[in-house]
């Protein structure tokens, strides 16, 4: 009795733990949009009182439906991790968690079939969660992490400014993993979601960084000198390779995410996730990379471009110009 005891002292220690570092994070960040916020309408207030006032309206009802009403669907979703099915879980739990799924709108008939099949047998219904995790579930999350990583790519490409590409991928990240929680009826532990919001920070302060980052520097000498002749395709080009980063760090987060709810006994190691999801992520990157320049005005990409069809190592390339 005194054992069960002080195992549950032990997980409710661990959990406001994690919780702690969660609400951490979350209060850092609104301080962080509140500077931001507060800055730009003291400058509105020099034109009129009234603008200012209309700005912090604006603002909260922005940071309620970007960042606050998400965490609270994130926070409110219930808990279960494909991790579970390998240790000794009771029968109600795999019964609450197929009737979750099965509430799941993209569910084939043939997977509806399969969690309905075995509701009542705990040992086959693990199997039939997992196989239903590794199929539709998965597919639409990885729509989702495509989706929500081409949105960072075209958004920090366009932008001109580190400040708000930092904004554009918290609000952007915050929203996907709120996605992928609706997708799977399921959000990741506290201690995940902890460790995520961290992700997210860590992958904020890089695309802030990336604005100081000249990309020329690293290309071959022609093609570097021939970009930085011309100002306007040296920054368009900068542009891009900002776009490109800040969507595979994003796509990266969404993966570790699904992982933190597909992980099967082989990815306990949080450094087998995290190379999981590198590899993964390059494998997604050209769909990601095609799809979000897909939104550009096409004269646009192939001006941006244009540099890299030029022979960096002859001067042939330039004598056909």
């Amino acid at each position: 009795m005194l054992e069960y005891y002080y195992k549950g002292v032990d997980r409710m220690k661990r959990k406001t733990f994690w919780v702690s570092i969660i609400i951490g994070m979350v209060i850092l960040l609104l301080l962080v949009l509140a500077s931001h916020v507060i800055s730009v309408g003291e400058r509105l207030s020099g034109i009129h009182i009234a603008l200012e006032y209309a700005f912090y309206v604006l603002a909260l009802l922005i940071v309620w439906l970007l960042v606050l009403n998400p965490i609270r669907v994130i926070f409110m979703a219930p808990t279960f991790s494909i991790d579970a099915l390998d240790s000794d879980q009771s029968t109600r739990t795999y019964k609450r968690a197929a009737k979750t799924m099965l509430k799941l709108d993209y569910l084939s008939d043939e997977e509806r079939t399969l969690l309905n099949d075995h509701i009542k047998d705990p040992d086959n219904l693990r199997e039939s969660i997992q196989t239903v995790f590794s199929g539709s579930i998965k597919k639409e999350v990885d729509k989702t992490i495509i989706h929500y990583s081409q949105s960072v790519l075209l958004t920090t490409a366009v932008s001109q400014n580190g400040n708000l590409d930092m904004l554009a991928v918290i609000f952007t990240n915050i929203r996907m993993i709120m996605r992928i929680t609706k997708k799977c009826g399921f959000r990741p532990s506290y201690m995940h979601l902890a460790k995520l919001s961290i992700n997210v920070a860590v992958t904020a302060m890089i695309a802030e960084g990336l604005e100081d980052v000249d990309i020329n520097e690293a290309l071959p000498s022609r093609v570097g000198d021939t970009i930085r002749d011309i100002p306007v395709v040296r920054g368009m080009t900068n542009s891009v390779f900002q776009g490109i980063s800040n969507g595979m760090l994003t796509c990266r987060i969404g993966i570790v995410t699904r992982k933190y709810l597909f992980q099967d006994s082989k990815l306990h190691s949080p450094r087998k996730i995290r190379i999981e999801a590198y590899k993964e992520s390059f494998r997604l990157m050209p769909q990601i990379i095609s799809g979000g320049l897909a939104n550009f005005p096409k004269g646009i990409v192939n001006y941006m471009i244009k540099p890299f069809f030029k022979n960096p190592f002859t001067k042939k390339g330039y004598e056909n110009e």
